[in-house]
């Protein structure tokens, strides 16, 4: 049975990280304040992601966990909330629900399936999204997926002016070396575009973004660690096309409804996390090497490939990314 929306007057959704699975978590966000007439959204995140949710219109108060529980946790239990939303699923999350001890409800995040996959290659996932397993968790108070895709806002401030009135954006970076499709392959893709190419990524995927220019002759900007993740977002919002690996700005080109070409290597998208976007587009392409024996052989990631190999990546057409992104 689910709860009127009169009795639902507060609620804390819980996602402490990362920038991808919190992008990933707005339309629950959308649908709780939209369905719920009156309902007071807050959000509980990591301090260091902020600015994924600052200026997001549906969220009435953010509070930002520091790595101590200690000086949060009493002005939670001083919001009285009506109802937690729990889209983490881990002892953090719990714990903040046994010291709150109010309603809350939950998603299944099919950890045990996905060891399965990995490890004995039984593939025992469902076809379903994480963002659909995530409105599970608001069954409760009757909230309901709107079909509207993901958000992603940013203000005024941080809005960019590309160096390019048309381009393809590149994303280079990731957290794990696996899950990242390798420099030399990128030159070999942007070599194949007519359009020029901005390489988007953090400082740490600079020397990247360098190396894919020293490949390629054509109009390029390395933007990887010169914008801040919103600035970042600004760029994706402008391009024609963005090619990416499975990472945070992903999502966020998700978000905008782009034309996406995603890369998987180890990681596969039948772990639920591959662009979400509103029903029926055909905008995103996933670029994979299918049937591999040896694949996902992680659900994160690595810094090498366990075969030494790494065929997941290099088997992967150039030229099919290529037509597609043009």
């Amino acid at each position: 049975m689910s709860l009127l929306s009169s009795e639902i007057a507060k609620i804390l959704i819980i996602r402490l990280s990362s920038i991808g699975d919190i992008v990933l978590t707005t339309p629950v966000v959308r649908c709780i304040k939209q369905q719920l007439p009156g309902a007071a959204v807050h959000f509980l995140t990591k301090k260091q992601f902020e600015p994924v949710l600052k200026a997001n219109p549906y969220i009435d108060k953010l509070w930002l966990y520091d790595g101590n529980f200690g000086g949060l946790l009493p002005q939670l239990r001083a919001g009285h909330y009506d109802f937690i939303v729990d889209l983490h699923g881990n002892f953090r999350s719990a714990y903040v629900k046994l010291m709150l001890g109010r309603p809350y409800g939950n998603f299944n995040k099919l950890n045990l399936r996905k060891w399965l996959m990995v490890n004995f290659k039984w593939n025992l996932l469902p076809d379903v999204h994480i963002v659909d397993r995530y409105f599970k968790a608001v069954q409760k108070p009757g909230v309901k997926n709107d079909g509207r895709g993901l958000d992603y806002f940013i203000s005024s401030a941080d809005e960019v002016v590309p160096p390019f009135p048309e381009f393809i954006a590149v994303v280079v970076g990731g957290k794990h070396n696996t899950k990242i499709f390798p420099a030399s392959r990128v030159a070999q893709v942007i070599g194949k575009l007519s359009k020029p190419v901005i390489l988007l990524g953090g400082r740490e995927d600079r020397a990247r973004g360098e190396e894919i220019l020293g490949l390629i002759s054509k109009p390029a900007f390395n933007a990887c660690g010169m914008y801040s993740l919103n600035q970042s977002a600004s760029l994706l919002r402008q391009s024609s096309a963005v090619l990416t690996n499975d990472t945070g700005l992903m999502h966020i080109a998700a978000a905008y409804g782009k034309k996406i070409v995603s890369v998987w290597g180890n990681t596969i998208p039948a772990f639920g996390m591959y662009p979400y976007l509103p029903g029926g587009s055909t905008a995103s392409c996933l670029a994979e090497v299918a049937g591999l024996s040896c694949r996902p052989c992680s659900k994160i990631g690595f810094s090498e490939c366990p075969r030494k190999h790494f065929r997941c990546m290099t088997d992967i057409s150039v030229d099919d990314i290529a037509r597609i992104l043009e």
